[in-house]
């Protein structure tokens, strides 16, 4: 196996993305805590790089503080990711409006335009006019979401300076002149391409979880269409099952 079987064409550093999978093992226990790592050699010759590449990877592990390089005896995980991370996807409206109004992540605009949104056949109706942004959400220096939404023109002119600068639900939702009729969410389980790797900083090919999200009005016209990719290691989706 070689190193691009591994990880493609991406526009991400090779030992950035080497670096992703060894902290996902990390994450999911494959190495636990206090455990020594495979040797030098031994992940050159898995993931088929140069032995520079490794080394960079564990640096940047190292600068996190979840592997120790100790000379003459090995690296061993000194930490495990943390769970601060994580996103819970909420299942309801009010709970889903919490959780972006207390992030407060940093956004990052791409693009901002008139655009019509790609509506399903059992979205709704869609508005005369919507004002279309894609961004990049971030915590810290770390992008977790990008974003592509879609909000109802009409919507968009009652706080465009809000909606601009804050994340977009808990503006709309706190709007006395808009009520949210229906909202609805879905959960796909993908994989990273190009533009999704070099936004997100993520290897090519890497979980990702794109949620769709449509809200419309009592007449049935959408308000609102956000499709949003999260990095896989930022998702925490949990659901109560009813015996």
């Amino acid at each position: 196996m070689n190193a691009r079987s591994i990880f493609g064409n991406s526009p991400v550093p090779r030992y950035a993305q080497l670096a992703d999978l060894l902290r996902q093992r990390i994450a999911r226990g494959v190495w636990a805590k206090g455990q020594k790592l495979p040797s030098l050699e031994e992940l050159v010759l898995e993931f088929g790089v140069a032995r520079v590449t490794v080394r960079q990877a564990v640096e940047l592990l190292s600068r996190d503080g979840l592997l120790s390089p100790q000379p003459g005896r090995g690296t061993f995980v000194t930490a495990v990711p943390s769970r601060s991370r994580w996103l819970k996807l909420e299942t309801s409206l009010k709970a889903l409006a919490d959780v972006y109004r207390n992030d407060k992540p940093k956004l990052t605009l791409i693009e901002e335009a008139t655009a019509n949104p790609p509506l399903l056949e059992d979205d709704g109706t869609p508005a005369p006019r919507y004002r279309f942004m894609r961004r990049v959400h971030s915590t810290g220096d770390e992008a977790y979401s990008l974003i592509s939404l879609y909000l109802d023109d009409r919507v968009f002119r009652m706080a465009p300076a809000r909606f601009r600068k804050e994340t977009v639900i808990p503006v709309l939702l706190e709007l006395p002149k808009v009520k949210v009729a229906r909202a609805r969410q879905t959960v796909t389980i993908s994989t990273a391409d190009v533009e999704v790797a070099r936004y997100l900083e993520v290897p090519l090919n890497s979980p990702v979880a794109l949620v769709r999200r449509v809200f419309t009005a009592a007449d049935g016209t959408v308000l609102y269409l956000g499709e949003v990719t999260y990095r896989g290691d930022y998702i925490h989706f949990e659901m109560d099952l009813r015996p």
